[in-house]
């Protein structure tokens, strides 16, 4: 560990090592319970230096509430897992204690953190890089990148040259422990992010064989996530050893800050509703959310047929195209991206103001990650849902797991809708016969290509016209 890190008077050794004592662990009965001995929430100027410059290389004044409340324990390497809202400062609560406990003068690897996905993991180095820049000292700190779906060899050249922290997902890590080119031995910091679904059954076995190359005896482990299900509490007891259960939102893992609304749709209606809807919000920026690769690339079409600017961003994608996407929305060059649950997770965007939700997700804990992308760092935003009849009940029940106040709201009304309803009633009532209409197809047909302001400016009168008896009439009827 850190040169100027103090003795762990809480660790305990415990050989986790083989299937069988990981199974044992994870089938044990009973809750997690909150640290004990508890610490006192951290400040500033409790802050060792190099953790303390790390928050203002960041850009942040101060500290957030999980960051205060699980920094301290870190330090102390005390195993942890952290239950907090999503987008409440949860990444920075990890990476901080690490610029303590990280030797910049050691070059091997002394702290590995698992994530889900690969944009996550980018991510996770990218705010590490800035927050780095704090001091020379930390200024040294390399990171090395592991993902799959890009090349070994800039990944094998950063392990090699001594990279004090590892990102990587489960499945590249892996490769790279069993070709020898990661020796874990060193790491004494072992992080999972998302960890509801780094200890699904998709990752545990990755997990499970990764946690077997981390001999170091005295290691620290940590747990972060929005969720934290029964099932997952329990597998934690497979990788942590006798950890405290630090719970900012046990009994509301939404963000507070977040406008959560949803209307009523047709299926067939679904891509005219959310296009009205995007114009009606005007969102600064915005996440679409659908379950399945073929209905993004749909939306992505179908919308950008609309005139909006938008990307799209699936499985289907090269690991290069989904950077470039995020990058064009981060920069602002894009407004919109439409995606699978490939982006619920990790995805940071500034002043994200919306998602949509255009599918409603079969796994009810993606209400939390995908309307998580916005309201981020304390900061407002809206999240829209577009449900079926048949949605609804499912709606209302992920609503009540998770604490959500969910607004039903009803569409206003279109206006195309209401002018197409008011020429139909005038050509009912018209006199003109059906030989006099034909006549003037052709100079209809004429004016919607070359002058089509014409025609509006007259539907647009009988609209008004409309409205305006409508109001008299209420105000009569008043």
């Amino acid at each position: 560990m850190a040169a100027n890190a103090s003795p762990n008077p809480y660790t305990q050794v415990i050989d986790l090592t083989s299937k069988s004592q990981r199974k044992a662990r994870r089938d044990e009965v009973g809750t997690l319970e909150a640290p004990d001995p508890p610490l006192d929430e951290a400040t500033l100027e409790s802050l060792p230096h190099r953790v303390e410059q790390a928050v203002y290389a960041a850009g942040w004044a101060d500290m957030m509430e999980v960051q205060k409340k699980a920094i301290p324990y870190m330090l102390a390497d005390r195993d942890l897992i952290v239950q907090a809202q999503t987008g409440s400062g949860k990444t920075g609560a990890f990476l901080l204690p690490l610029f303590d406990r990280i030797d910049p003068e050691k070059e091997e690897a002394q702290a590995l953190i698992l994530t889900p996905t690969r944009e996550l993991a980018r991510q996770i180095k990218e705010e590490f890089e800035r927050m780095k820049l704090g001091t020379p000292e930390t200024n040294q700190l390399e990171v090395a990148l592991l993902y799959g779906g890009v090349g070994y060899g800039p990944q094998i050249e950063a392990l090699k040259g001594g990279a004090q922290l590892v990102v990587g997902t489960p499945g590249r890590t892996l490769d790279h422990l069993k070709k020898k080119n990661f020796k874990a031995d060193t790491v004494h910091q072992f992080i999972l992010d998302e960890a509801d679904e780094m200890l699904s059954m998709g990752f545990l076995p990755d997990i499970e064989e990764i946690e077997g190359y981390l001999t170091y005896d005295k290691r620290a482990s940590h747990m972060v996530s929005a969720t934290m299900p029964p099932k997952v509490r329990n597998a934690a007891r497979a990788f942590l050893r006798d950890p405290g259960f630090l719970s900012l939102s046990t009994e509301q893992v939404s963000v507070s800050a977040m406008d959560y609304r949803y209307y009523l749709v047709n299926p067939m209606d679904k891509d005219r509703t959310l296009e009205r809807l995007i114009a009606l919000e005007e969102p600064e920026s915005a996440i679409i959310f659908a379950n399945t690769k073929k209905e993004v690339s749909y939306l992505q079409q179908f919308l950008s047929n609309q005139g909006i600017a938008v990307d799209e961003m699936s499985g289907d994608l090269s690991q290069r195209d989904r950077e470039k996407a995020i990058d064009r929305l981060r920069s602002g060059e894009t407004r919109m991206m439409v995606a699978t649950d490939v982006a619920a997770r990790g995805i940071d965007v500034s002043d994200l103001s919306h998602v949509f939700i255009y599918d409603v997700p079969q796994d009810h804990e993606y209400i939390i990650h995908r309307s998580g992308r916005t309201a981020r760092a304390g900061k407002e935003g809206t999240a829209i849902i577009l449900a079926t009849h048949e949605d609804e009940f499912e709606l209302e029940r992920m609503a009540k797991a998770y604490d959500i106040e969910l607004e039903k709201a009803e569409l206003p009304e279109d206006p195309a809708d209401t002018a197409t309803a008011l020429l139909e009633d005038r050509r009912r009532d018209s006199t003109a016969d059906d030989e006099t209409v034909r006549q003037f197809l052709p100079l209809v047909d004429q004016l919607a290509q070359e002058r089509p302001e014409l025609l509006a400016t007259v539907i647009a009168d009988l609209y008004e016209a409309a409205q305006a008896a409508e109001e008299e009439a209420e105000e009569t009827a008043a």
